[in-house]
């Protein structure tokens, strides 16, 4: 499709490139792709990037709420949201009496309501004092991972060069959405309405070293061999800070410890757990008294550690 730009086109659907049956979770693919590809911050100083970033937020803002795409679907807002009048003709007054003028030998004789029927029409632009929200907006915020597990103050730059503070909860997840009240678009009418909100969707990197499955933090730990042998203190990085951890004798690669309570926050102030998987690592060069040990070594058991696998 062509863009025009400063306007938006007026088939959300087509905005997105969807179709009109799609599923909310087809909606939401889309919107992500395309603004991926058109985010001013990725498209600097490209002012048709812009407008096509800013038409394919508003279709994703209409879109994305069942109520506001019913109503469209409907007819009742247009593509901006706002309201659509509802065309009136004199059949919704003249069928509103006790008989039917058209089936009357009058035929169109019969103007008596016909005051109402020019008020309606001509009275609409008197209302213009009706107040009305205005619409949402959306946008996409992108964190560390860290950042996200233990919240903060940041900074969101919107498509005009204007800057929004957003607090991030601590424990954020990837895809959640926080909405900034009154960070919307203003609403409409004499004296205005109340503005919509920013919807703000997180996009969580991925860490280097730490995975999060719900509430847990999950780590992969190399230790030597000393250390998986004669166990010890270690020191285990978790997401707030270094922590001092046991490592049992004899413990093997696979092996896993738990951490608790040091894995992401939760709203009720308690915290996941965190499980580091143990690495056993040989020395990073070749050691001649660890291999004459080993040749000279001979285990309690000739149990093959292989054994398992029927091998």
């Amino acid at each position: 499709m062509e863009w025009q730009e400063n306007a938006l086109p007026a088939d959300p659907y087509q905005t997105l490139g969807v179709k009109k049956d799609a599923s909310q979770e087809e909606i939401q693919k889309a919107y992500r792709r395309l603004a991926k590809k058109l985010h001013p911050d990725l498209n600097p100083g490209n002012k048709q990037a812009e407008e096509q970033f800013k038409a394919v937020s508003a279709a994703y803002d209409l879109l994305s709420d069942p109520q506001k795409r019913a109503r469209f679907d409907r007819g009742e807002i247009d593509a901006f949201g706002a309201e659509r009048p509802r065309q009136r003709y004199y059949r919704d007054f003249a069928e509103g009496g006790a008989s039917n003028p058209y089936a009357s030998d009058a035929g169109f004789a019969d103007f008596a309501g016909a005051d109402d029927f020019f008020s309606e029409i001509f009275g609409r632009q008197a209302r213009g004092n009706i107040r009305m929200r205005g619409s949402d907006v959306h946008y996409r915020l992108a964190l560390d991972f860290l950042d996200a597990i233990n919240g903060g103050k940041q900074q969101l730059t919107l498509p005009d060069g204007s800057v929004l503070d957003v607090t991030v909860p601590s424990g954020t997840r990837d895809g959640q959405i926080l909405r900034l009240r009154g960070k919307g678009r203003p609403g409409i009418g004499i004296g205005g309405g109340p503005p919509g909100d920013a919807l703000i969707e997180i996009e969580v990197r991925p860490h280097r070293i730490f995975t999060r499955k719900g509430d847990d933090i999950h780590l992969e730990l190399p230790i030597s061999l000393s250390e998986a042998v004669l166990g010890g203190k270690v020191k285990v990085p978790t997401p707030s800070g270094e922590v001092t951890m046991g490592i049992p004798k004899w413990s093997n690669t696979g092996t896993v410890l738990r951490l608790k309570g040091q894995g992401v926050p939760r709203p009720n102030g308690t915290r996941g757990d965190e499980y580091v998987t143990l690495k056993v690592m040989l020395p990073d060069r070749p050691d001649p008294d660890l291999e004459e040990f080993i040749a000279r070594w001979r285990p309690a058991t000739t149990r093959s550690p292989r054994e398992a696998m029927g091998v």
